[in-house]
């Protein structure tokens, strides 16, 4: 199948981020000497998230050892650990008076331990500065390491997010770094600790349905969740092309599709992302 060389559908277009919110978020963010996947991932609801004063904090820098082919965040060396990032990530929850907040962070696998004590103090440090507010995480997959894991779940996450990406197929040109299997397992161990979990595809990058299927059929096998999927979009010329757009449509089909298999909760649609209503699909399956 060739790349598709269209523009987006209009099902795509976005509102140019603005409002007094949206200037707030990024003031606080910027102040903090704070990161986000909002910014680095060059994600399309950064307007709409931010102008409802929510945002996903990325913590251990800005830049990710890996190079996965599809994603806008740096990769190179990264910088050396600040481990007052927690505290001020914290604070910035208050700030913003979040009762849900999502973390993430580049691959750091330089680290012993992938960056999983810093995860760990960010989530202690929002529950102590912010009592009550509930804590996602979107997890890297720490080189498969369980005792890694571990020191996460120890701190009592809410949520364990950690994103499958895309079909096993697609894992050597899309992530060769990564593994599908080794992803499965590491979710496959949070569940089996106690952990709400949940994960995240893109679609559009030359998957096919089938293929999207039999991933959702194996994500069941381990009892997840939440799942979120989404439209695939180029950050850049340097990045892998969009193979093909899929319809709201298509992705309606598919989260009834997933709800028949068992998930508990499903977002899908062109223009979800992995933090996409997470607060909202939290509260939905908590009730």
């Amino acid at each position: 199948m060739k790349p598709s060389r269209t523009r987006h559908p209009g099902w795509l277009k976005v509102p140019l981020p603005a409002g007094k919110n949206f200037h707030e978020v990024r003031r606080l963010v910027e102040s903090n000497q704070l990161h986000t996947v909002c910014q680095s991932a060059h994600c399309p609801n950064i307007g709409e998230c931010w102008g409802h004063r929510t945002a996903t904090f990325m913590i251990l820098g800005d830049t990710c050892t890996r190079n996965c082919r599809f994603c806008a965040v740096k990769s190179g060396a990264p910088q050396s650990i600040d481990y007052a990032e927690p505290h001020r990530v914290a604070e910035a929850v208050k700030m913003l008076s979040l009762k849900y907040a999502v973390i993430t962070s580049v691959t750091r696998d330089d680290l012993d331990d992938g960056g999983a004590s810093i995860f760990a103090d960010t989530i202690y440090q929002i529950k102590k500065v912010v009592p009550g507010c509930q804590v996602e995480v979107l997890v890297p997959d720490f080189n498969g390491s369980e005792s890694a894991l571990s020191i996460v779940i120890v701190a009592e996450p809410d949520v364990l997010n950690h994103n499958l990406e895309t079909v096993p197929a697609l894992y050597p040109i899309a992530r060769p770094e990564a593994d599908c299997q080794r992803s499965l397992k590491l979710l496959a161990l949070a569940k089996e600790k106690g952990m709400l979990i949940k994960t995240g595809l893109m679609l559009g990058l030359g998957e096919t349905n089938e293929e999207v299927i039999s991933v959702m059929h194996d994500l069941r096998k381990i009892d997840c969740d939440i799942l979120t999927l989404g439209q695939y979009l180029r950050p850049s010329s340097e990045h892998l092309a969009i193979h093909r757009y899929v319809t709201p449509e298509e992705f309606a089909e598919l989260k009834r599709t997933g709800i028949r298999m068992g998930f508990r909760h499903i977002e899908a649609g062109p223009l979800v992302r992995s933090s996409y209503h997470a607060a909202s699909s939290f509260e939905e399956i908590s009730n």
